[in-house]
């Protein structure tokens, strides 16, 4: 498992059984459903993304602008990822992705109300 952490010497990925530290591009933003973590990244493509606690990951996103935000839905299928002024959705876990027609002022944080 990999604890993401921002500091003001900057960003850092965790192995928690290791304890070994890396650098991490960019600051951290990220949401989790069950196993499911999906974390926002400065790097191209802007998320990166794990179906088993931490323990793998993949890039995910590639074709979208770099973020602010991202939301997991109880259904971890369910994702919505914040750039500066638009939402986009993925429905598959992150796999494909839709822009939102709306814009929106500046955003800032996201969260997804399952009520």
């Amino acid at each position: 498992m990999i604890a993401l952490v921002a500091t003001a010497a900057g960003d850092f990925a965790v192995d928690l059984e290791t304890e070994e530290v890396e650098a991490w591009p960019g600051d951290v933003a990220a949401a989790a459903s069950g196993s499911t973590i999906v974390a926002v990244v400065h790097t191209k493509p802007p998320l990166v993304v794990s179906h088993d606690a931490g323990t793998t990951w993949r890039a995910s996103g590639r074709g979208l602008p770099p973020g602010v935000a991202v939301a997991v839905g109880d259904d971890p299928d369910v994702v919505v990822y914040a750039a500066r002024n638009r939402l986009y959705l993925s429905r598959d876990g992150g796999l494909f992705w839709h822009a939102l027609a709306v814009e929106l002022p500046e955003i800032r944080a996201i969260s997804i109300d399952s009520s």
